[in-house]
């Protein structure tokens, strides 16, 4: 059969009916095996040519490194410039990433999204300007434009300590979390990425042991085992290319050493140490006239739904107990000034599990110098360990959701708390807040380590354990 449709016949030897649309066929399999071959070469030709300075969206081109500085003791690094395939030409279908909602305003000022000129008079005035509607979801854009500005940036990769991948990984495949897309969608950018960085000297050189990247969603969006369309998310953070290279992620898995939980991005990002004082004072002599609050929309599906535990204990409590918010009637993400001012206005705030163990709400209620609730050790003690004091209790309120399934009552735990008590806890939370945010300008907060250098220095840190482990267990070999 393969000599019938693969082998040239005259067509002046073509006697029958039977041979003319044999070689009408093969005609036709052969100029679409020719057209699969063209489009294979297009794409990489795509993917491995100079990204074109034009196609960056506004204030995401890249920039001229400041002078490294001499507290650069961690190493320098190295930003891979990325076809635009991989980051800023998401800006242009920034419409279709949500089925739900336009993001487009989100990529605005760099990730930080659109001014929060609603807050005006809730907060001080001249902290207003700082305070953004952020996506929860934008750190890869925030990270990247960071990196771009950053003090320990080379543009020289023989001088580099480790090297960033500027992948808006989340973005990419966030679009393909939901509908009637297939596996091989979820996983056609993170393929294409592999392309195109494996073809680099510095990735061949250490098998990507010295890279890393930043990933703006769960790490359970990108853990998929199989090829199956039914199984949910992309298979990105299991393909063996990524055995070897560093994560910053929202939320890790606790059983990946190579994974590092970072701050999600939160609503205010101060220029400077005065800023932050400033901001810090002003939550720490709020009036709370609330016992705690509940910020979270329920979810009837789920059988024995926690949510709905703690609503009915919110309920339950009188009006100057516990404020509800309930975000199945308001969007809970951008917009409003209400959940901001429930925050202020408590004393604890309760934090049951978001889409994963962890939400962007935990950050939010102690920026707000609110005290968190926790349910799940892994929603904040497990995750970020640079980012909270050593001990839980010095700061929060745990409190196990099973004994809460059993009828425990959680504002008897919470009143239980004398003034003294409730006090020191707050000052924890005021104290620490600096390690949750992130700067607004290009260098961060001037006179703090904001969240970004935090994470960048713990990452370098945890690169030289992780080569410095490679080379022991190589030597022992």
């Amino acid at each position: 059969m393969a000599e019938i449709f693969f082998n040239s016949t005259p067509e002046s030897e073509l006697k029958s009916p039977f041979q003319k649309i044999l070689a009408y066929l093969k005609l036709r399999i052969r100029r679409f095996l020719l057209a699969i071959i063209l489009l294979e070469l297009l794409i990489a030709a795509l993917i491995t040519r100079p990204p074109i300075a034009s196609t960056r969206p506004p204030n995401i081109s890249p920039q001229q490194p400041k002078p490294i500085s001499g507290d650069c003791h961690s190493g320098l690094i190295y930003v891979y410039d990325l076809p635009p395939l991989f980051n800023s030409d998401l800006f242009n279908d920034c419409h279709l990433l949500d089925p739900w909602r336009s993001v487009c305003d989100s990529f605005l000022n760099n990730g930080l999204g659109r001014k929060a000129h609603e807050l005006a008079g809730v907060v001080p005035q001249n902290l207003a300007p700082m305070w953004y509607w952020t996506d929860h979801y934008m750190g890869e854009v925030v990270y990247h434009h960071r990196m771009l500005n950053y003090k320990c940036r080379t543009l020289d990769p023989e001088k580099a300590t480790a090297f960033y991948i500027p992948f808006y990984v989340g973005l990419a495949v966030g679009k393909y979390l939901w509908g009637n897309h297939t596996a091989k969608e979820r996983d056609w950018h993170c393929e294409m990425m592999f392309k195109w960085v494996q073809n680099h000297p510095w990735w061949k050189r250490s098998n990507g042991s010295d890279h890393f990247l930043m990933v703006g969603r769960l790490t359970w969006d990108f853990r998929r085992l199989t090829d199956s369309d039914e199984e949910w998310g992309s298979s990105f953070l299991v393909m063996p290319e990524m055995k070897n290279v560093i994560r910053l992620s929202v939320e890790r898995n606790l059983w990946d050493s190579l994974e590092l939980a970072v701050p999600y991005p939160t609503i205010f990002h101060p220029r400077s140490k005065s800023d932050v004082s400033e901001w810090q004072s002003f939550v720490r002599g709020r009036n709370r006239t609330n016992l705690f609050t509940l910020v979270a929309a329920t979810r009837k599906k789920i059988t024995n739904d926690f949510r709905g535990l703690l609503l009915n204990q919110c309920l339950n409590a009188t009006s100057d107990k516990c404020l509800f918010i309930d975000c199945a009637k308001s969007h809970c993400v951008e917009g409003t000034s209400v959940i901001l001012e429930a925050f202020m206005g408590s004393e604890f705030c309760l934090q049951p599990k978001g889409d994963g163990f962890t939400r962007r709400s935990v950050f939010d209620c102690m920026i707000a110098g609110s005290i968190p609730v926790f349910f799940w050790k892994q929603t904040a003690y497990e995750q970020y360990e640079w980012f909270m004091p050593d001990d839980p209790g010095s700061y929060s309120v745990y409190i196990d959701r099973n004994e809460v399934r059993k009828g425990k009552s959680i504002k008897e735990v919470l009143e239980s708390y004398s003034r003294e008590r409730v006090e020191k806890m707050r000052e924890k939370v005021i104290e620490w807040i600096p390690r949750f945010l992130y700067g607004e300008g290009d260098g961060g907060i001037d006179g703090l380590s904001d969240a970004f250098e935090i994470a960048i220095n713990g990452m370098l840190k945890k690169y030289k354990n992780h080569i410095r482990r490679r080379e022991n267990e190589n030597g022992s070999d």
